[in-house]
């Protein structure tokens, strides 16, 4: 190799092993868009919320320690539905909510099938 062809390939080579050093840039991005589609997407939560930024539906990890969880919220951000667990129990719930976003009746996992809860827990 002439001196001509170092000067121009070893330069090249530790430019390239510098890039490859580098610390990756963060995968975190905001997309502003209308419609998305996709085959598949993971995340860890999905937010609906309104213009004014009024949370409408929340899935994810919501409770401390539960499962996963889904609630729904009426237009003014007060709870209608909850699906879902609460910590220290795997059993699946559904939990109704009243104008005031109480809980007034919950269907548990746990009860026979068709059984229904009556009442706040």
């Amino acid at each position: 190799m002439s001196s001509r062809e170092r000067w121009t390939v070893y330069p090249l080579l530790l430019l390239a092993i510098g890039l490859a050093m580098r610390a990756a840039p963060p995968s975190e991005a905001d997309l502003a868009l209308d419609v998305l589609s996709a085959a598949q997407v993971r995340c860890r939560e999905i937010v609906v919320e309104t213009d004014d930024g009024t949370v409408l539906l929340h899935m994810g990890r919501v409770v401390d320690a539960g499962g996963g969880r889904i609630e729904i919220k009426d237009a003014d951000g007060v709870e209608t539905i909850a699906i879902g667990t609460r910590p220290g129990t795997r059993a699946g719930r559904i939990e109704f909510y009243d104008e005031s976003g109480s809980v007034v009746s919950i269907i548990t996992g746990e009860m026979a099938s068709g059984q229904r809860s009556e009442g706040k827990e």
